[in-house]
C-alpha cells in the first residue's frame, strides 16, 4: 500500500468515495443529507488539494488504485483569550472504499496521518463522528480516540 497527498488527478476517484461517505450520512440522518449530494464541487476540491493547511493523503493498492482518503486541515487558536496556541489535525473525513474495508486501510491511514501530524508539530489529533455511525465510532476508539467533547441537538 501506497499513501501519498492527493493530486488533480485523484480528483474523479475522491468524488467516487465522498459519495460513499454522503451515503453513510444519509442513511445515518436524512433529515440533515441529502441522498447524492457533493460536498465539494470539483473547483473547491482543486483548492483543498492545493492547500498545504488542508492536507488530503489517499491510500493507493498494489495497482494504483485509491482505496481510501483523509482529508484533514491544521487549526490553532493563536493569541485566542481562553484557547491555548496549541496546533491540531482535524481530520475532516477519513473513509475507506466500502469493498475494501476490512483490510487494515483505514488504520494505515490513520497511522499515516498521525505520524504527519506528529512531525508538523501538531499536539493533538482531533475529529467528529456522528451519532448512529457505530462503526466508525468503534473504529476511532480502537486507535487510542477519546471523546473531547459532545456536540448536542434538540430538533423542534
Amino acid at each position: 500500500m501506497n499513501i501519498r497527498r492527493a493530486t488533480l488527478q485523484d480528483t474523479p476517484r475522491i468524488n467516487d468515495l465522498l459519495l460513499q461517505v454522503e451515503l453513510v450520512h444519509h442513511r445515518i440522518r436524512p433529515d440533515l443529507f441529502r441522498n447524492g449530494g457533493r460536498k465539494y464541487t470539483d473547483e473547491q476540491l482543486a483548492e483543498i488539494i492545493a492547500d498545504d493547511a488542508r492536507p488530503i493523503f489517499v491510500a493507493l493498492d498494489d495497482e494504483g488504485r485509491m482505496m481510501g482518503y483523509a482529508f484533514c486541515m491544521f487549526q490553532q487558536h493563536i493569541d485566542d483569550t481562553i484557547l491555548t496556541d496549541v496546533k491540531s489535525l482535524y481530520i475532516d473525513d477519513l473513509c475507506v472504499d466500502e469493498t475494501a474495508r476490512g483490510q487494515h486501510i483505514g488504520h494505515a491511514l490513520y497511522e499515516y496521518v498521525r505520524r504527519f501530524a506528529k512531525d508538523s508539530g501538531c499536539y493533538n489529533l482531533t475529529l467528529n463522528v456522528w451519532a448512529g455511525n457505530d462503526s466508525a465510532e468503534r473504529f476511532y476508539q480502537n486507535c487510542g480516540f477519546r471523546p473531547q467533547k459532545t456536540g448536542m441537538e434538540m430538533i423542534l
